[in-house]
């Protein structure tokens, strides 16, 4: 069998240390040079030719750079022989860019999968998509974990006989489906209407009964918090007696801030898949950030060892 090797770029070093750690597999060395000219240069600093190779790099800011800088790593890797390369995207790049629901716009979703297969990447392991038929986009095996075991296990420390799963809108009932039916949840379904590209939603309705219970609002990532601000909202109107909101993805962009903290909530729990500054740490007491690595590494070994990686998204019983 093939020597496994892990590598990262410059995106989440305490993630990608972390899923190492777990791994039991050093970082590889590398060198990562910028010239004044903004050009990036990438040294393989051992040899790893033969060997069975992962390349961990989200989606952080600045996002074009550690895009340009994922591809310049694969592509290196690649011409150092590697014998696979499997990139590790915790966040997928442009992930909401999944569909032509205008005239004369790119699917850019579909674009980055081109460019890591062009790269050199023989498969893709992300997390929590945006929409699971971005899987579609890959001509190479893709595979997606869900955070859900993560942040199933945080809520379930608490008493959950009154609690309530809440999707933020139509578009989310299926990643808060999945969530309410892991923890034997009954679910509710915010209306609500976005009518141009500024982020900003408005809810007038509320499927599901929410009066009198803890809701727990569940959605793939926040971003400018608009959505969560506007939840926390309509289900306080409705009777809700705790609002706690969990989500994968902590992108935490514009004016989140703001929002969150004018949402009221009573909990925030996102995970690492998206480094979280000590600024909006900070500006956030209310935020718990839960770890990914486990969950990364044991999918890297098992991708390694030729084992399922879907399996590991089952609850015992399922097949």
């Amino acid at each position: 069998m093939s020597s496994i090797k892990i590598f990262a770029g410059s995106s989440h070093p305490a993630l990608a240390q972390s899923i190492a750690a777990e791994a039991r597999v050093p970082l590889g060395g590398l060198r990562v040079t910028r010239f004044s000219n903004e050009n990036i240069k990438i040294k393989i600093d051992e040899n790893v030719r033969g060997s069975d190779v992962f390349v961990i790099q989200t989606s952080a800011a600045p996002l074009s750079d550690h895009i340009v800088e994922l591809l310049i790593l694969i592509d290196a890797l690649k011409f150092a022989s590697a014998a696979r390369i499997t990139a590790v995207v915790p966040y997928f790049p442009y992930a909401r860019s999944d569909k032509k629901d205008e005239a004369r716009i790119s699917i850019t979703a579909r674009l980055m999968a081109d460019l890591l297969e062009t790269a050199g990447a023989d498969r893709v392991l992300t997390m929590t998509l945006h929409a699971p038929q971005i899987l579609g986009f890959f001509r190479k095996p893709a595979d997606q974990l869900l955070a859900t075991p993560i942040l199933k296990e945080h809520f379930e420390r608490e008493d959950l006989s009154r609690s309530v799963v809440v999707a933020t809108d139509a578009g989310a009932g299926k990643i808060a489906g999945h969530f309410a039916k892991r923890l034997h949840l009954p679910m509710a379904i915010i209306d609500k209407r976005r009518v141009d590209d500024s982020e900003l939603a408005m809810s007038s309705a509320l499927i599901g009964e929410v009066e009198g219970k803890d809701a727990i609002i569940y959605d793939d990532e926040i971003a400018t918090g608009g959505s969560i601000q506007e939840a926390a909202r309509i289900l306080r109107h409705f009777g809700a007696v705790r609002v706690r909101a969990g989500a994968t993805h902590a992108v935490l962009s514009g004016p989140v801030l703001e929002r969150l903290g004018s949402a009221g909530l009573d909990e925030l729990v996102v995970t690492d898949t998206i480094p979280v500054s000590p600024e909006k740490a900070r500006g956030l007491s209310n935020l718990h950030v839960l770890s990914t690595a486990k969950l990364f590494a044991d999918a890297i070994v098992r991708i390694h060892n030729g084992q399922s990686v879907s399996e590991m998204m089952e609850e015992p019983g399922e097949s």
